[in-house]
């Protein structure tokens, strides 16, 4: 066992410890279980604490342009209140449930560009030092899923995903941030939108699913934004054809761009009733698509053929083949030795610069 990182506020002689996570991905809602590996410095000392963060790279925009910064989005207190003598080896395990919202990092273990970590803090002698971050990896739950592959299968391809600090209007959204899955259109709507973005709010009951057009201008008028939100179970994802369902989405989603104009909609969230056009029972919730010139409100959507049967390349396939440089909208493989770099930098850089830039979150 190498113990990472000894603790700097303690000195020569203080204790060390490793956070080992179990093997595998984990999905948003479900449970992260590990160890903390602890060895006994040069001394006794009283463990007053160890807590466990989640912390993500997240993106800010202001006036003056973008940022990036870290963001601790929930902890954990995993043991504590114990001696800790010379030399002693001790291992503290853990189960952390994450928070609904955690966002994806993968889908069909491709990484989707999406930096978390689990960072240890330990508190020790009244001083506190935080050690070497550990990367998380989350899997999409089955609506996800099934949403995405969807999007996949009705010709969307993977441009990019990141993380926007910042709240969505009219939204149950908990976290300080949310995550944003960004779609080139299928041929069928490429001359109409620019993009698609999608961005999911899980929790116990099911999924807020905000979709966002970013439409095309023409020769008289600007292009704009049209967003709308639905709302799906948790429960009976295996029974619906999501082909069908996705693309009534999205087809409302894009026509809405005609009536833009027509009557101030911002905001509105009309009612299509109990049961969608593509035979969805109760468990979805449609809102109508409503304009967007801000920026806090954003999301995306996905896709089946006809027949609720999946054929051809799906999300899966196009975002192992974005990281390639192949889907539309990515350049050669840039994206994909970006994504590399940020992410070393995150787990290896200087946690100093990190937690400045966690008092950003507001």
């Amino acid at each position: 066992m190498v113990f990472k990182r000894l603790l700097g506020s303690l000195g020569v002689g203080g204790p060390s410890v490793d956070t080992v996570l179990d093997p595998g991905a984990v999905t948003p809602g479900g449970v992260l279980s590990g160890q903390v590996h602890l060895k006994g410095g040069s001394a006794d000392f009283t463990v007053e604490h160890i807590t466990l963060e989640l912390v993500a790279r997240v993106e800010a925009e202001h006036d003056d342009g973008e940022s990036e910064g870290t963001v601790v989005f929930h902890q954990y207190v995993a043991g504590g209140n114990f001696r800790l003598s010379e030399g002693e080896l001790r291992t503290v395990p853990f189960s952390l449930p994450l928070p609904w919202e955690t966002p994806i990092t993968e889908l069909y273990g491709q990484g989707l560009g999406i930096t978390l970590g689990v960072r240890t803090e330990l508190g020790v002698a009244g001083a506190k030092d935080k050690g070497d971050m550990d990367p998380l990896a989350v899997r999409p739950l089955p609506a996800q899923e099934a949403i995405l592959e969807a999007l996949g299968q009705l010709g969307f391809g993977f441009k990019s995903a990141d993380l926007e600090l910042g709240h969505i209007r009219g939204t149950g959204q908990q976290l300080p941030f949310y995550q944003e899955i960004e779609l080139a259109p299928s041929p069928q709507y490429a001359h109409q939108v620019n993009e698609i973005e999608v961005t999911f709010l899980a929790g116990p009951a099911g999924l807020e699913v905000i979709l966002e057009a970013d439409k095309r201008g023409g020769f008289f008028s600007e292009g704009h934004d049209t967003l709308a939100r639905y709302t799906v179970s948790h429960h009976g994802v295996e029974q619906t054809d999501w082909n069908a369902e996705v693309d009534g989405w999205i087809r409302r989603l894009v026509e809405h761009r005609a009536s833009y104009g027509a009557h101030s909609s911002y905001g509105a969230h009309s009612s299509y009733g109990a049961h969608s056009t593509h035979g969805a029972h109760s468990s979805y919730e449609s809102h109508a698509p409503y304009e967007s010139h801000g920026h806090n409100d954003h999301h995306h959507g996905g896709h089946h053929d006809e027949h609720g049967h999946r054929s051809g390349p799906g999300m899966g396939t196009a975002i192992a083949a974005g990281a390639a440089g192949l889907a539309v909208g990515v350049v050669g493989g840039m994206v994909a030795a970006e994504v590399v770099d940020e992410i070393g930098d995150f787990f290896e850089g200087d946690e100093d610069e990190g937690d400045e830039d966690e008092g950003d979150e507001d």
